[in-house]
């Protein structure tokens, strides 16, 4: 895998398939596709700054045997989706399971064992064990299997800290005579030059868009940037009201948050105040082991009633042989920073953690836009409904890498007989200083985590979008005025993230799953997606 350091300002590169993003559906797709054509793979970060280099739990995927079976998967994945799962499309990717769990092994994935087979976890809202894991580094461990694969494949270039401008298609040059098609994208090198990369197919694996909010267990490089751009572009986008906060990310007010898996509560772990009573049964029967929005909103409830920062897990009794064992990473990261696990409670707050919706698509990442896919957790297939089932998310990243590739390769596509303009930067002047990036990816997620965090209200929710108005006014004048960088692009494209993710909100008349708001407590009798559709260009 080549990556040139430098590249000229206004350059054209071509390929057969373009796939931005480099998690576990970026390099899956890259993987697959290699064989078929040219790849060009561009992240903007670091290969490991990426939401499946965090994801510890494990991945989903059930082992048929006297106990599990795909229809209990399918029917816990519904359960937790709370009525807007599309069971299609969890019937596809809940079957694809196994096979996917068997391909990363063969890939040497080196998955926990026990006596000879798969060493199976249990987290919240599962009825079997049945998440395979690496210990507590599952998605660090198949990312590195993954890239193993990619690393200086021939046919895979890629471009490190590169990050993309923006896509091209054809009705945003002009072109209205046919389908509105994916021509590529403007792309920014570390250098601060614009160029273009022109491709037959073009893939979308950006991931989540956790730093919208003040907390999150996300990377700083989760910006939802791939959403924003198929928007700009013209996709529909589908249930971004849906959130996932994780119940239990290390409460550290000075220094970075870390995320303790689910694995720990499904290994027995304990919700604890300071007071050491254990709460979560108080909010439903199955306590800890609840989904993920019963048990954040239970943890955010008790903080709110005490006045408390934090709640705290207990880990203590699961014993040090256990711990370390299972959780050695974890436990590492906390003994750094001067908490034992096996022997002290750890304080935990409910973070910003998976984005459940996301651009409209199909299985296959399919968009309304020719040309151009959506994979992973910037997709909403419709497998999460209103709320990830934990452990559903690698294999959707995988199932879904899986069927684009195989829809693409069955697909006849040649380059595009248009001349793509290059990027046009006249006019731009430098910048005094940069005080307003700063001041304005403050104020949204600030906005963000106190309006329209896990408990909403419609006032709430006007107050966040009357603010990112002018947010956005500001951005706009910036934006076309100076000239690009990283930051400028992150922050253009958290704002229209916000503000989506608001409008979406304000669409949804009742508390369902992820999205619960005081002045609508109730389910409505129907279950209905929330879909935004861009009106023209969206520029």
């Amino acid at each position: 895998m080549s990556s040139k350091s430098s590249v000229k300002q206004g350059t054209i590169h071509h390929c057969d398939y373009l796939i931005i993003g480099s998690g576990a559906a970026g390099l899956m797709a890259a993987h697959r596709l290699a064989a078929h054509g040219q790849v060009c793979l561009v992240n903007k970060v670091d290969v490991t700054d990426s939401n499946t280099w965090q994801a510890q739990g494990g991945i989903a995927g059930a082992i048929v045997d006297k106990h599990d079976s795909i229809a209990a998967h399918i029917e816990d994945t519904v359960q937790a989706g709370a009525g807007l799962c599309h069971e299609d499309v969890v019937r596809e990717i809940v079957a694809s399971g196994h096979q996917i769990i068997d391909e990363l092994l063969t890939l040497g994935t080196p998955f926990d064992q026990e006596n000879g087979k798969l060493h199976l976890t249990r987290e919240g809202g599962h009825a079997y064990r049945r998440i395979a894991h690496v210990q507590d580094s599952t998605g660090k461990a198949i990312g590195e299997t993954l890239f193993k694969h990619v690393h200086e494949h021939p046919h895979v270039r890629c471009f490190r800290r590169h990050m993309v401008v923006d896509l091209i298609t054809s009705q945003k040059l002009g072109i209205h005579q046919q389908n509105n098609r994916c021509l590529g994208a403007y792309i920014l090198s570390p250098q601060g030059d614009v160029f273009t990369i022109a491709a037959k197919h073009v893939i979308l694996a950006t991931g989540g868009a956790g730093k919208v909010y003040r907390y999150t267990s996300n990377p700083h490089a989760a910006t939802g940037d791939g959403i924003a751009m198929a928007w700009r572009a013209g996709c529909p986008v589908m249930n971004l009201e849906f959130m996932q906060f994780h119940p239990t990310c290390l409460y550290n007010p000075n220094g970075s948050t870390t995320l303790l898996t689910e694995a720990l509560r499904g290994e027995g772990a304990y919700l604890v105040d300071k007071r050491n009573r254990r709460f979560a049964f108080d909010y439903d029967k199955r306590g800890e082991l609840a989904p993920r929005d019963i048990v954040a909103r239970a943890i955010d409830h008790e903080i709110k009633k005490s006045g408390d920062d934090c709640m705290y897990l207990d880990v203590q009794h699961l014993g040090k042989e256990k711990i370390l064992s299972q959780f050695p990473n974890i436990h590492r990261r906390l003994l750094s920073i001067g908490i034992d696990m096996c022997e002290q409670h750890v304080p935990v707050v409910p973070a910003a953690h998976y984005m459940c919706g996301g651009v409209q698509t199909t299985v296959a990442g399919e968009t309304n836009i020719d040309c151009l896919f959506v994979i992973g957790e910037s997709a909403c297939t419709g497998l999460h409904g209103a709320n990830r089932l934990a452990s559903n998310s690698l294999l959707e990243c995988l199932v879904m890498a899986d069927r684009c590739v195989a829809l693409i390769c069955q697909t006849d596509v040649s380059f595009a007989n248009v001349s793509i303009p290059a990027w046009d930067s006249s006019g731009v002047v430098p910048e005094q200083e940069r005080v307003q990036i700063k001041q304005n990816w403050d104020e949204i997620r600030a906005i963000m985590s106190n309006y329209v965090g896990i408990v909403r209200s419609s006032e709430r929710l006007r107050r966040a979008r009357r603010r990112l108005v002018l947010i956005h006014e500001e951005i706009a004048s910036y934006y076309w005025q100076h000239p690009l960088s990283r930051s400028l692009l992150e922050l253009r494209n958290l704002a229209l993230l916000a503000e989506l993710m608001i409008r979406s909100a304000q669409q949804r008349h009742e508390s369902r799953g992820l999205h619960y708001t005081t002045d609508y407590p109730n389910l409505s009798k129907t279950a209905k997606d929330t879909i935004l559709l861009p009106q023209g260009d969206n520029l």
